[in-house]
């Protein structure tokens, strides 16, 4: 059972990933289009910048998730390795547990958020319920919590971890 969850949690990770790096490249495509349309045909395209605002609530939760996983989310360590071995796993234990509260309160809250502005919708997509653009709060929680679960019950990503691989090299 601790191999199919890992291996989910693995596919997950890669999905976070992917989805992030994707919001990053349309919105290095699209930011520079609406700079163009707007100073040199001198005429302002209306989508450009929600979208990418769109796509930096949707790479942050993802991206987040992903960081916490792979272990690369911001940390200050100086205290924690300072610390005897008993004291500095029990602050891992705190950090897990303040994480897991933070994911379920962006689970709860976004989710009442999204019922909320179900019915809006933003001026530039009127096709797009504002209650969508919000979705990524609750299921990037929801991801969180279970990369914190795995983290708990299994430990951190082993060896064989798509984020532990080396690098190909060019030779």
């Amino acid at each position: 059972m601790k191999a199919a969850y890992v291996r989910g949690m693995e596919a997950l990770y890669i999905f976070c990933a992917v989805i992030s790096g994707l919001c990053l490249v349309i919105i290095t495509v699209i930011i520079p289009y609406g700079v163009f349309t707007r100073y040199v045909l001198n005429s302002a395209s209306s989508w450009p910048e929600p979208l990418a605002v769109l796509l930096v609530i949707l790479f942050t939760f993802m991206a987040a998730a992903a960081c916490y996983r792979g272990n690369v989310h911001i940390a200050v360590t100086m205290v924690v390795d300072a610390l005897p071995t008993p004291w500095s796993r029990a602050s891992i234990y705190l950090r897990d547990g303040l994480m897991a509260l933070l994911s379920v309160f962006a689970i709860v809250w976004g989710i009442r958020l999204v019922e909320v502005t179900w019915n809006n919708t933003i001026a530039e997509f009127p096709f797009l319920s504002v209650g969508i653009t919000y979705m990524p709060i609750p299921v990037g929680g929801f991801i969180t919590l279970l990369f914190i679960i795995e983290q708990v019950w299994i430990g951190p990503p082993g060896e064989d971890s798509f984020i532990h691989r080396e690098p190909v090299s060019a030779d």
